[in-house]
């Protein structure tokens, strides 16, 4: 092996050790707390089958959340995204728009949930406001980098004809960064149904607001059934997802026709 490849490696092991320590990571620590491990297992096994109703009703209620959050928040990125692109605007433009989107990018979806449950209080809107939010930083920041990446010839033959911006992005940049944006919403729904079962922690609604409680009293047993829903919940997008990937995705990926 290359020494210098072997110098990188020993340096990165390096840092992990003393990070490790900086941390007061112990791996002692963890083998003796198994048996804990084994204990709260054991509980989570003893589910309470009565609960399921409510489980299902209150995974509905997320994936509603989910949804809105995601269709609102990408249709507000999508503009953005054209805005804080480098090759669609000068510095006057494109760097106040980026500094906008990384401040909205700073604060995860919690603290933004916490924020709009002062604002207009306990219960599924204030999710779905904190779910608009992440969405728009997180997917506004992936939708510019992949309009920065567009081939330039395309863009410059169409620039060159005398069109304007507008027509520019309409014809060349949204078909050329469109299966990216779909596969980007994809991904921001299903990351959204389950953080959305965290946001129930600070009182915004959905299936988290049970799976907390319940945790909260050690009633692990109960707290399972919320847990197993949405284990279910995630597979189900999870296969949605691969199918309209392959569907309009790889094939139009692949040069061939995708039909509508």
């Amino acid at each position: 092996m290359n020494p210098k490849n072997n110098l990188v490696i020993g340096l990165i092991i390096a840092v992990i050790v003393a990070a490790s320590i900086n941390i007061d990571a112990n791996p002692f620590d963890f083998v003796e707390g198994l048996p804990n491990l084994v204990i709260v297992v054991d509980e989570f096994t003893q589910v309470d089958p009565d609960l399921f109703g409510i489980a299902f009703w209150s995974m509905f209620e997320t994936i509603q959340m989910a949804f809105i959050g995601t269709i609102v928040g990408v249709a507000i990125a999508l503009p953005l995204s054209m805005f804080a692109s480098r090759n669609l605007n000068n510095k006057w433009v494109y760097a106040p728009v980026r500094a906008i989107l990384a401040a909205i990018r700073t604060f995860p979806s919690i603290l933004w949930a916490i924020l709009f449950v002062i604002m207009v209080g306990l219960g599924p809107f204030a999710g779905v406001l904190a779910i608009i939010m992440y969405t728009i930083g997180f997917v506004a920041k992936l939708q510019y980098e992949v309009i920065e990446a567009i081939d330039s010839e395309p863009m410059d033959a169409v620039s060159s004809i005398g069109v304007s911006k507008w027509q520019l992005i309409r014809y060349v940049v949204i078909p050329e960064s469109a299966p990216h944006l779909l596969s980007q919403l994809l991904y921001m729904f299903d990351y959204n149904v389950r953080q959305t079962s965290i946001l129930g922690l600070v009182g915004a609604g959905g299936i988290g607001f049970y799976i907390i409680n319940y945790i909260k009293f050690f009633e692990y047993g109960k707290a399972a059934v919320f847990m197993l829903v949405v284990l279910i919940t995630v597979l189900i997008i999870d296969w949605v997802s691969v199918k309209i990937r392959d569907k309009y995705i790889i094939k139009s990926q692949r040069g061939m026709e995708v039909k509508v």
